[in-house]
């Protein structure tokens, strides 16, 4: 057991005995006093509580936005952890004098989250652009501006630097000159190499014994007594991997949803895949959550859940002993209840290299289009050869008390024509698989429809010349 948690808080290098299930920001305002990083949502929604989070990476410091308010005290042991504080010079940086220039701030509880995530934009790409910096900052919502002040904020601050950084090129002492950052980040690296890098485990007596991942559902359903648990964080390097061994596409259970959309393997096989993940979870949401906690967690509308279902995914389960041999459409047994033992954890996700006659569309519909859970969500996979199904595999999500694999209009569309007449088949099985409830994202009614019509934009968009819409209406 590891009695500290140890890594640099801003310019100060932190140990601590907090117990590792405490939220980052918890400690960042109350055992630190650093309050310019909000409390607002507690459910990583809003963004005021973003921070950064610094990792050493094959010799660099790699940053990422994370919510601090949903983010396990165990994950930034070895980091360089960075608030509004630790980018408060004498001088203000550019984006915060943008950001006063603009009045891009009213009451002012979204603005850290604003100048953090506009800063990680600034640090970690090379060429910049309005839109990409607009969207880097997906995951901060303000409810007072309108939008309009901070847009031209971010359309000043990308336009002063972006020749200067073209020129110089995205390196620490260039953007500590172009008054981006604080002098000291000129030292972090040596301190994270210098710095005892520990994985810390802790609980109070009557806690209990829990995976986590990143923790971002556990601490939106679990806050108030999460801190009673012993947590063992699955956060470890030799479980982060996403490699293709023969004929597989393997992803190791700690793989992030972001590490899973920027993959270059799933870039090649799935090109799809990057635009669509833009519609799950916020970035900083999709830097901590992982593919295994989202599987285990067993939401009926995981996104990322549905999509390997669609992939036919495998799960490799372990109890550090022995490993079994598991496919996802068969890990549920009901409404969170699961085909695993107590003492087994996913160590890796397993799914088919795709042919090159595949086809693979993912589609999701909730109350906002980002930035929200699904009320039914839906992927397609589908080798298709000389205008007919070689196989087909479609999942839906929101329509049923598990992730469902849609197994009886799976196996119909096999050796079925792409044809109009083949669609209209396929929709009367699928209502006959599924048994969706009324709830807050809509009635039982409207979950059938959506997931009829999400089906035909599957046809439509991955097929145009087979299926015509004007047949479909």
């Amino acid at each position: 057991m590891v009695d500290s948690i140890s890594f640099i808080l801003n310019n100060e290098q932190v140990s601590t005995h907090v117990y590792p299930s405490t939220t980052l920001l918890n400690f960042i305002r109350k055992d630190k006093k650093l309050t310019g990083t909000k409390l607002v949502c507690r459910e990583g929604d809003c963004g005021a509580c973003t921070v950064l989070a610094g990792e050493l990476v094959n010799d660099k410091v790699i940053y990422k936005t994370v919510t601090s308010c949903i983010y396990p005290m165990g994950k930034a042991a070895g980091k360089h952890i960075v608030t509004i504080e630790g980018l408060n010079k004498q001088e203000l940086t550019v984006p915060q004098h943008e950001f006063v220039e603009e009045g891009a701030t009213q009451c002012g509880f979204c603005t850290p989250g604003f100048i953090i995530s506009l800063t990680w934009y600034l640090i970690t790409h090379k060429n910049y652009s309005v839109d990409d910096a607009i969207n880097g900052l997906g995951g901060n919502i303000c409810r007072c501006t309108g939008y309009a002040s901070i847009i031209r904020a971010v359309e000043k601050t990308v336009n002063k630097l972006k020749d200067p950084v073209c020129t110089q090129g995205v390196q620490v002492k260039n953007l500590i000159e172009l008054n981006i950052l604080p002098q000291y980040f000129s030292s972090i690296h040596a301190g994270l190499k210098s710095l005892n890098m520990k994985t810390a485990y802790s609980s109070k007596s009557n806690g209990e014994n829990i995976l986590v991942g990143g923790g971002t559902d556990l601490y939106v359903q679990k806050y108030r007594t999460v801190t009673s648990y012993r947590i063992n964080l699955i956060d470890s390097k030799s479980l982060n991997y996403i490699k293709v061994e023969k004929k597989d596409i393997i992803l190791g259970a700690s793989v992030t949803f972001e590490q899973f959309k920027q993959s270059e393997i799933l870039k090649k096989y799935l090109p799809r895949l990057e635009n669509q993940m833009n519609l799950i979870a916020s970035l900083p949401i999709r830097n901590s959550a992982t593919i295994a906690g989202n599987i285990v967690n067993a939401s009926p509308i995981a996104d990322l859940t549905i999509i390997l279902l669609a992939l036919d995914a495998t799960l490799v389960l372990t109890d550090s002993s022995n490993e079994r041999i598991i496919k996802l459409k068969n890990f549920y047994k009901g409404y969170k209840l699961l085909d695993k033992l107590e003492n087994e954890f996913i160590k890796e996700v397993r799914f088919p290299v795709p042919s090159s006659n595949f086809n693979f569309n993912f589609e999701k519909v909730s109350k906002r289009m980002y930035l929200d859970i699904a009320s039914v969500n839906t992927a397609i996979f589908l080798d298709v050869e000389n205008g007919n199904v070689a196989s087909a595999k479609i999942s839906a999500g929101g329509v049923a008390p598990i992730p469902l694999f849609l197994e009886k209009t799976s196996k119909y569309l096999q050796d079925k024509a792409l044809s109009i007449e083949t669609l209209g088949s396929a929709l009367e099985i699928a209502q006959s698989e599924i048994s969706p409830i009324s709830d807050v994202r809509g009635s039982a009614e409207y979950k059938r429809l959506l997931l009829n019509q999400l089906i035909k934009a599957h046809f439509i968009s991955l097929f145009p010349q087979e299926i015509n819409i004007g047949e479909l209406v």
